[in-house]
């Protein structure tokens, strides 16, 4: 059938008409050629209103919502709806696209706009968070983002007089951001009293900081920074949708219809009312506004564009007009004319003329209107309505001739009979009505037949039949005019119909897809004059089909555009046209048909086609007509790559399976081998589904890859290299332009892609996370700069990467069918070739995106398969091999020629200075000249002309050839049986390398006593290999079957070989020869073996669970074992050759005598007795350790034994081998672990003198010879093994300081919970007790009493408007460690506490401060490049702890806690981390981090212990420090030497200084006269001094070094900064700080500014603001809880944990009196304003009052009963005699003093005056909890001396300031943040200059300069 292939025609959009005004605001702009840009449904639209002519760009696939016009105004952005929403940034004069940005938004893009010079571009997503977004757009790399809003944002600008500024506004807001390195940062703007806080909808910058924005009540509101300062009122009098600056000022366009036009400072000039004028009306609703010179461009609501000039301002010209909202569904085309109407839900019928491009005419009906038909005269029109009437009018004039109303329901279809004669109308009701034209529309019948909805009519040509489709999808057939149903279908058989608009039906079977039964497909119509179909879908795509289409998955061609459902197609009255209309993008499209015989002239118009042509796919299904698929291909594509368990995976699965099995470790295990092994030669390569993959290096080694290793192979000596960083199947590899680096490509879950040096074998880029599965593809640009990589995914997705940064550039989804090569353009980057199943694609970069466009075949051939391509000798040129043996020459996109290059495909081509290279499947290698004109030269691969110097032997003649390159003077050939060959250009073959070919590999003997090895596999041959220095294939010999196993007999001269059909022969192991074959068995014959000996007997292992035992001599079967329940594994044989050990799949260890098979019970102690002659068992106790943690994932294949029987062997599935120490007791024993294999080892087998393992891979068939490498014999050769599964304990040293580090877990702020366990009901959230006293306002009681007693009442009040941190008293030593530094030559010092950090002045004290964090610094480490002087990284516990700088790469680390990182200070890649029983030396390369871990190399009783710090020496050597005190030094990754007890406790810091290469090392350390907690080492680390720290404590324990000039500087777990002169070792104490938080007791002294604080570290220290220094501190001796001064500042009380509290004398610190009379901790305790009483407030829900007057015995005098709960703050009254006390069940209590007795009258209460105000309970303080406080409370709260300020403490660490008293909910306050989370305690000082906060987590203080409201 003529279906199976697309038709030949095409369309063309010629004209939309519409314009996107609903939802969309400011999407209309003059270009700079005059043009006018805007965007309608999922298409941008360019308007010529000169020409009148549209250009159209369609690179989007969904509407469009935003548009955004570039300052130079060429190039637009626009932005869509979508799931996966993308940017496209074209260019409005050529309509290409430039730049695609993606894979950041969701939902869809709000808006967008450019910067001032166009570099930069800012979007808003639709996402719940509303994301901001910065794009280089160019580059297509988003350079910033964050969250914009909770709620819709509506406009956002740059500020284009000031950088790096944006403004973004909507829905009740408007932010001002700023862009500092990476990070948008917002601030709201501020309302205040000036203006309501309301929707803000467009806005505007201007100069000096002010913003203009339009709110949704019509006035203006006019920032200037963050703040309103003034508002227009009454700018328009409804909402202001759109705002537009230029030159000469602003235009502003409104709900109100009005555009107003203002000048520069915002002063008007005029307004224009659209609704006033000629064109306007009611409800007119201006979306969008331009303004340049003197025209005015305003886009309305109801999707009309108007041209105003200035002059003629009542005049607007209507350029655009669209139907408006509502969907539109009506379509019709007049018989005669090139006329079409439409109708749509916005009730208004429109003519339009297809040649003018115009709306001709426009009526306006009573309801919505649903369908359309034009009579065949041309005289009336009819129009079904939604409410079931109908209407007919004149065309002429729009006057109606008849309305008719006789249904209830929609009509949704009416058509004219062919004759003009009857009216059919289709209802929603399932009925169709006919009516009568010539007597006044009189129904003459009705067809009732259809049980649903009617979709569709057709009438025959005749005017006697009618077909229905009704919403079943069932089609039906009437009598006309009656109505009566037929259905005898012959009748129907010689039918004609007028036209075929209907979907259902045998003519158009082909428009549904094969499998599916769905109906999206709303309309078709048929062209029978030019045999084509064209259908609307529910997609947004109109298709072309050829008619008629019977089959069932047609071919098609499609169009996009419209956005979502296409509702209605017709075709034009004479085929020139086809118009569609959407449904709800209310757009008209009109697109001209271009048949075939126009199509040849067409190929000038392919710039403007291209895009639309890359979305002209073709059709679902694949095409019938392309020839069958070459059998290799066929095997290729079938082939997958997914894998049931992944490296990565792994892992996570030993952390699962270790959570499982935590009591089993218990028992202590081997250490692992002291040999280990090297990788030394590999025979095979990847060629069976790879291509192009083989390579000349720079020095002429040639390198390639198989399973999961790159191999550099060195044809003069015959010896090979390794890369092996990668750990699956590498599926392929490319070559740098300068031959130098290759990239490979590997299988993986997220697969990686390394780019490696072939002289160092060092990686030096590996590319990550944006493939799935594996990459099959890669290839480098010819600038060698950037790189291409194809996936294997259902997408094939593409990714063009800059690797040396491992950036990825751009990525698009490359097809559906497999991609099998992809081709960079030599001439200009941006552009590449991919080719594959059924297709070629050119693509080009755009910005994050590529886009692509298949190949157009023309008439010139079919879509072939293509295998391999090439560019040619200028960009526009290139060529492709297909599977069917031709190369087809490409210009542009064009198919030019093909030309016959092979029998079946061509695999590999290549182009050389002059000429092509092509290699097929047909063996043959030709070369080309430079345009296929001429074949020059053909060289067959055949035996024959093999040259004796080679490495093996030809399998075959002619093999399929897969791989060429050329250089020094050679061909290199790689084929698909695994041979790498070069090919003299005289002629003469030589083979250099060669493995096994397609099918797994499992046989596998060595020689008794040669250096060969035997290999059996499935591709049906037997091979014998040279191990020797020679490594060849000395012989091969076909089999009939595949075979499993093979073993030699013990003197060498027999092979026996096990086949698959369960027969298996013995050969001459010299000449491959058969002796003997016997075939008894049906199944695959698994193991194979010699008796030892003499080899009298020959056992014989089958999969039919069977062993037969045969006597070699008399070939005759002796004996049978039987008793396994499962197929067998493996065999051995005892040396004495009378017992056979077997594994079978069951996991069972059997044992049987020979030779005549009698099961055996062996008990598990005897069977380590045994000598065994072999051993390949994997069961057993002397090898349960060889089982992994992940056992049930993966299988232990194979193992051996070396003859010593020292060390075992093994091979596994997920392709490691690894060596354990024999025998491996006990689970998980320890090993060396090497990758080289890709998936499962199959076998392992040591050569007869253990000087070589031999392992075999199933699935990557190559044989791999590793050297064994003995215990003393160890060159310094860095040997990649791994340290086993799970690590043992007893790699001692316990230290309390890094457990409790290691213990700690960080919260982030926004998660902190209560630091007191308060119970109850929040203060917001209780119902206020209604005061007894609500008097009215006017009233003669005397007036009430101040609430607080104010000190300073001579002066006038002034409220506190800011508060500025001056000092900060701590420093975070006890968890954080390197984090004191020198800067500005040791002038200052940088350290950091809480979340602050702290630039501190030796000389003065003064102190400046880093505030951005907004959380626990945990971090700081200070740029000793001289070019980047003092800066500073800090960083932060969060959710993303964000670094103030783009993130590089990130990886797991370690599965235990890292305590250091360090870069090396000599190198930009490499860097140490140390943590918890772990080094790991990383190198970066690209975006990934490699790994190595330490290796305890041979120096005497080294492990592995947790490291602490690190520091570097020159010449690659690397110190770290340990847990015990020794310092461990490394070369590269290798231990060398230990520096035993380099300080006596754990080394905490190391420094190395960059000047002269000293090192300071810190520690936890008795101070003693020999030893000091700091000391400095020469370079070696070989001799020190040694410093000691004056602190008085018992132990030192340093946490911090550094060294400056002559000084060092140490920060100690003590926090204290200390610095010690190098030349005098005077030590001199920087800063202070409690050690040990949180600080509960604060108090400030009565009249000068010190303060005292307590804490639990048992100290009570006294501070002096003004010297900015700690003044004293008194050693407790336990924690101190509370502290006050007494009223004169004579004596201190202190309040502890334990209950005791004691009074001081201040004079002389001496102890006045004590007390104990509570067993738990004092709260709080408070001197009475008098000095007579003392009030001690307890946890014990008491408070006990003191009389001070009765001498320091403090007896108590009496105590209130009755609180509910622990006390938390008390206050007295200024008259000593009330007390009130808050309780921790957020009640506040208030009792008489002394008696106790509680006041329960309000009225009381309400008089007191109160001598101070810490309380943070009570109405007057209502307004200080926070919505927020759920988990977390309000701690402390003081009001200022003068009454009016109040300033608190909460536990997510923000100190605010309200107004006091403040009774309302949620009060106004400023915040301010520094702490860390939980402020325990804040006071004012006297005079309120300072505020005082105490922080819990921190252990700091904090004093806040208090800024007083000017007067």
């Amino acid at each position: 059938m003529a279906a199976r292939s697309a038709p030949n025609c095409h369309l063309r959009l010629e004209w939309v008409y519409g314009y996107r005004g609903h939802q969309c605001r400011n999407n209309l702009y003059y270009t700079a050629a005059k043009e006018i840009v805007y965007f309608v449904a999922g298409v941008g639209v360019v308007y010529s209103p000169r020409e009148h002519r549209q250009k159209f760009y369609r690179g989007h696939s969904d509407d469009i919502i935003s548009l955004a016009l570039h300052p130079e105004r060429v190039l637009v952005a626009t932005g869509q709806v979508g799931k996966e929403p993308y940017i496209c940034v074209w260019d409005s004069y050529t309509v290409q696209t430039i730049s695609v940005l993606k894979d950041v938004h969701t939902h869809g893009i709000a808006c967008l706009a450019f910067d001032l010079d166009g570099q930069r571009l800012v979007s808003v997503g639709l996402d719940s968070k509303n994301a901001v977004c910065v794009w280089d757009w160019k580059r297509g790399k988003m350079l910033s983002m964050a969250p914009g809003h909770t709620d819709r944002i509506f406009d956002i600008s740059w500020d284009l007089y000031q950088p790096n500024k944006l403004v973004s506004c909507g829905v009740k807001h408007i932010k001002f951001w700023s862009l500092c390195g990476n990070a948008l940062t917002p601030k709201r703007g501020v309302f205040g009293k000036t203006g309501d806080l309301q929707t803000i909808l467009c806005l505007a910058c201007a100069r000096d900081e002010l913003t203009y924005s339009g709110a949704l009540n019509g006035d203006i509101y006019v920032w200037k920074g963050i703040n309103l300062i003034r508002t227009i009122q009454g700018a328009h009098t409804a909402g202001i949708f759109s705002m537009n600056a230029c030159e000469e000022g602003f235009a502003t366009g409104g709900r109100d219809g009005c555009i107003r036009l203002w000048d520069l400072t915002f002063k008007p000039i005029t307004v224009i009312d659209l609704r006033e004028t000629d064109q306007g009306y009611k409800g007119l609703s201006v979306r969008s506004v331009c303004w340049r010179g003197d025209h005015i461009l305003v886009g309305t609501q109801d999707s009309e564009i108007f041209e105003i000039v200035v002059h003629e301002r009542n005049k607007p010209f209507l350029i655009m007009q669209g139907h408006c909202e509502g969907e539109l569904w009506a379509l019709a085309v007049h018989p005669t004319k090139p006329l079409a109407v439409t109708g749509s839900d916005d009730r208004s019928v429109r003519i339009w003329s297809l040649v003018d491009h115009a709306l001709i005419a426009r009526c306006n009906m009573e309801e919505p209107i649903r369908c359309a038909a034009v009579n065949v005269d041309g005289i009336h029109l009819a129009l079904g309505m939604k409410d079931g009437s109908f209407t007919v009018l004149r065309v002429r004039d729009m006057t109606e001739v008849v309305h008719i109303k006789d249904r209830k329901e929609a009509i949704h279809e009416l058509k004219y009979s062919p004759d003009g004669t009857y009216l059919a109308v289709g209802c929603n009701d399932s009925s169709v009505d006919i009516y009568g034209v010539a007597q006044r529309y009189k129904k003459l019948g009705e067809c009732v037949g259809s049980l649903s909805f009617i979709t569709h009519l057709d009438w025959s040509s005749d005017s006697r039949y009618l077909q229905t489709n009704d919403g079943n999808g069932k089609r039906l057939f009437y009598r006309m005019p009656g109505g009566k149903e037929v259905t005898n279908k012959e009748e129907i058989k010689g039918v004609h119909w007028a036209s075929w608009t209907c979907v259902s039906g045998l003519e158009v079977n082909g428009i549904w897809p094969k499998y599916s039964d769905i109906n999206d497909i709303n309309s078709v119509d048929g062209n029978y004059i030019g045999q084509v179909l064209v259908t609307a879908d529910d997609y947004g795509i109109i298709k072309l089909f050829r008619y008629p289409c019977l089959r069932k998955g047609a071919k098609f061609k499609k169009y996009i555009g419209h956005s979502a459902h296409v509702t209605n197609v017709r075709w034009s009255h004479d085929y020139q046209w086809v118009i569609s209309i959407g449904g709800a993008d209310h757009s008209v499209f009109q697109w001209k048909f271009i048949p075939e015989r126009k199509l040849k002239d067409a190929l000038h118009i392919a710039p403007q086609e291209s895009l639309a042509d890359s979305n002209s796919d073709e059709s679902d299904s694949d095409m019938s007509d392309v020839p069958e698929l070459d059998s290799e291909i066929e095997q290729e594509t079938q082939l997958t790559y997914r894998r049931q368990v992944y490296k990565e995976d792994l892992p996570q699965l030993k952390e699962q399976y270790k959570e499982k099995q935590k009591s089993g470790t218990s028992k202590r295990r081997e250490k692992a081998p002291g040999n280990s092994i090297r990788l030394h030669f590999v025979h095979g390569y990847r060629g069976y589904d790879c291509r192009s993959n083989l390579f000349y290096t720079q020095i002429g080694e040639i390198v390639y890859h198989v399973a999961a290793v790159g191999v550099i192979y060195n044809r003069q000596q015959n010896t090979q290299r390794f890369y092996l960083g990668h750990d699956d199947d590498i599926l392929c590899l490319a070559i740098h332009p300068l031959k130098d680096y290759v990239a490979t490509g590997q299988v993986g879950r997220d697969p990686s892609i390394h780019i490696w040096d072939t002289e160092t074998i060092k990686p030096l880029s590996v590319l990550k996370g944006c493939h799935q599965y594996g990459v099959c593809a890669v290839d480098f640009s010819a600038d060698g700069k950037r790189l291409a990589s194809v996936g294997i995914d259902d997408s094939h997705t593409i990714v063009l990467w800059d690797w040396k940064k491992g950036e990825k550039l751009s990525i698009a989804r490359g097809s559906k069918d497999k991609i099998f090569v992809v081709k960079m353009n030599p001439y200009v980057p941006d552009k590449l070739i991919t080719a594959g199943i059924k297709h070629v694609k050119f693509w080009r970069r755009a910005g994050g995106g590529l886009i692509g466009r298949k190949g157009y075949v023309g008439t010139l051939g079919k879509n072939d398969t293509m295998m391999c391509a090439v560019y040619g000798w200028t960009e526009e040129m290139a060529f492709s091999g297909t599977s069917t043996g031709d190369v087809c020459i490409w210009r542009d996109v064009f198919l030019v020629k093909t030309v016959k290059a092979h029998d079946g495909p061509v695999f590999s081509m290549h182009a050389l200075e002059k000429g092509f290279v092509t290699g097929g499947k047909d063996g043959i290698v030709a070369l080309w000249d430079d345009s296929f004109e001429r074949c020059l030269k053909t060289y067959a691969i055949k035996r024959a002309a093999l040259a004796p110097g080679s490495k093996g032997l030809l399998l075959e003649d002619n093999p399929s050839i897969r791989a060429i390159s050329l250089g020094h003077g050679h061909i290199l050939v790689g084929t698909k049986n695994g041979e790498i060959l070069e090919v003299d250009k005289s002629g003469p073959i030589t083979l250099l390398v060669q493995g096994h070919m397609e099918g797994e590999v499992w046989g596998l003997a060595t020689h008794p006593y040669l250096p060969i090895c035997a290999t059996v596999s499935d591709d049906k041959t037997l091979r014998i290999w040279d191990l020797s220095p020679s490594h060849c294939m000395l012989a091969v010999r076909k089999l009939k079957k595949g075979g499993r196993c093979c073993c030699f007999s013990p003197d060498g001269k027999a092979l026996a070989v096990g086949m698959n059909d369960g027969s298996f022969l013995m050969a001459n192991a010299d000449t491959l020869e058969d002796l003997v074959s016997f075939h008894h068995r049906k199944d695959i014959i698994s193991d194979i073996r010699f008796s030892p000996g003499s080899g009298k007997y020959l056992a014989v292992a089958s999969h039919d669970s069977f062993i037969d035992i045969y006597n070699v001599m008399s070939s005759k079967r002796v004996g049978i074992c039987k008793g396994a329940t499962s197929y067998i594994t493996h065999v051995d044989w005892d040396i004495r050759g009378k017992l056979l050990q077997v594994n079978t799949g069951a996991k069972e260890q059997l044992f049987f005598e020979a030779p005549r098979g009698k099961k055996q019970t062996i008990p598990s102690v005897e069977v380590e007795k045994i000598c065994w002659a072999s051993w390949t068992s994997v069961l057993g106790l002397c090898c349960e350790g060889i089982w992994p943690v992940v056992g049930e994932v993966t299988d232990i294949t194979a193992s051996c034994l070396t003859s010593d029987k020292m060390v075992l062997a093994t091979g596994d599935d997920l392709g490691f081998v690894k060596l354990f120490r024999y025998p491996a007791k006990g689970k998980f024993g320890k090993f060396k672990r090497y990758v080289a294999h890709s998936t499962h080892v199959t076998n392992v087998r040591w050569t007869y003198d253990d000087s070589m393992l031999v392992t075999l891979g199933g699935a990557d068939m190559s044989l791999m010879v590793w050297t064994n490498e003995m215990e003393g014999y160890r060159e310094k050769r860095p040997c990649d093994s791994e340290e086993s599964d799970t690590d043992s304990e007893e790699d001692g040293g316990y230290d309390s300081d890094v457990t409790r580090e290691n213990e700690i877990s960080y919260t982030i702020r926004a998660l902190s919970t209560n630091i007191r366990p308060m119970f109850g009901v929040k203060p917001h959230l209780q119902g206020k007790e209604p005061s007894v006293d609500e008097r009215p306002p006017v009233s003669r009681a005397p007036p009430r009493p101040e609430k607080l007693q104010t000190n300073n009442v001579g002066k006038k009040k002034r409220p506190i408007e800011d508060l500025v941190l001056e000092l900060v008293f701590g420093y975070r030593g006890r968890d954080c460690r390197n984090n004191v530094h020198y800067l500005n030559d040791g002038d200052d010092i940088i350290y950091h506490t809480a979340s602050v950090g702290i630039l501190h002045n030796v000389a003065t004290g003064t102190q400046s401060f880093y505030q951005e964090h907004n959380d626990d610094i945990l971090c700081l480490t200070v740029n000793q490049h001289p070019k980047f002087i003092n800066i500073v990284a800090t960083g932060q516990v969060g959710d993303l702890a964000d670094m103030s700088g783009a993130k590089i790469a990130s990886r797991a680390g370690h599965n235990q806690r890292i305590f250091v990182a360090e870069f090396r200070p000599d190198s930009d890649s490499q860097f140490v981390s140390v943590g918890v029983k772990h080094v790991k030396f990383w190198t970066l390369a690209g975006r990934a981090l490699l790994s190595k871990k330490g290796l305890l190399s041979a120096v005497e009783d080294a492990r592995m212990q947790t490291m602490l710090a690190v520091a570097f020496g020159a010449n690659n050597l690397t110190f770290t420090g340990t847990i015990s005190g020794d310092v461990c030094v490394w070369k590269d990754h290798i231990l060398c030497r230990i520096v035993a007890r380099a300080h006596n406790g754990p080394v905490f810091a190391m420094y190395t200084t960059l000047r002269d290469g000293l090192i300071v090392t810190g520690g936890k350390e008795r101070p003693s006269k020999e030893g000091g907690a700091v000391k400095l080492w020469d370079q070696e680390l070989r001799r020190c001094r040694a410093f000691r720290l004056e602190t008085g404590q018992v132990t030192d324990c340093v946490r911090s070094v550094c060294r400056g000039k002559g000084k060092i500087l140490v920060g100690t777990r003590n926090a204290e900064i200390i610095e010690v002169g190098e030349k005098n070792a005077a030590c001199n104490i920087l800063v202070n700080g409690h050690v040990d938080g949180p600080i509960w007791g604060l108090v400030t002294h009565p009249s000068r500014d010190f303060f005292l604080s307590a804490a639990e570290d048992g100290t009570v220290r006294l501070w002096d603001i003004a010297d900015k220094k700690m003044l004293n501190k008194v050693n407790l001796g336990h924690a101190a809880r509370t502290v006050c001064y007494s009223p004169e500042g004579d004596m201190v009380a202190i309040g502890m944990k334990n209950g005791e509290f004691i009074i001081l004398l201040v004079s002389s610190l001496k102890i006045w009196g004590k007390k104990r009379d509570r067993r738990c901790a004092i709260h709080d305790i408070r001197f009475s304003p008098d000095s007579r009483f003392l009030a001690v407030g307890s946890s014990e829900n008491s408070v006990d009052f003191y009389d001070l007057t009765l001498g320091p015995t403090l007896n108590r005098i009496s105590y209130c009963r009755d609180i509910p709960s622990f006390v938390i703050q008390m206050d007295f009254s200024a008259d000593s005699r009330h007390l009130q006390v808050s309780t921790g069940c957020y009640k506040r209590q208030v009792y008489e003093v002394p008696s106790g007795k509680p006041v329960m009258d309000h009225a009381t209460m309400d008089r007191i005056t109160w001598a101070t105000w810490t309380s943070i309970l009570g109405d007057e303080v209502m307004g200080i909890w926070s919505r927020h406080a759920e988990k977390a409370n309000v701690n402390c709260a003081c009001v200022s001396h003068s009454g009016i300020s109040l300033v608190t403490g909460d536990d997510f660490g923000m100190v605010k300031l309200f107004d006091f008293p403040c009774p309302e909910k949620f009060a106004k306050h400023k915040r301010f943040l520094g702490h860390s989370p939980h402020v325990t305690n804040i006071r004012f000082t006297s005079g309120d200059r300072h505020v005082i906060s105490a922080g819990g987590d921190d252990c700091s203080l904090f004093v806040w300069k208090c800024v007083h409201m000017p007067h």
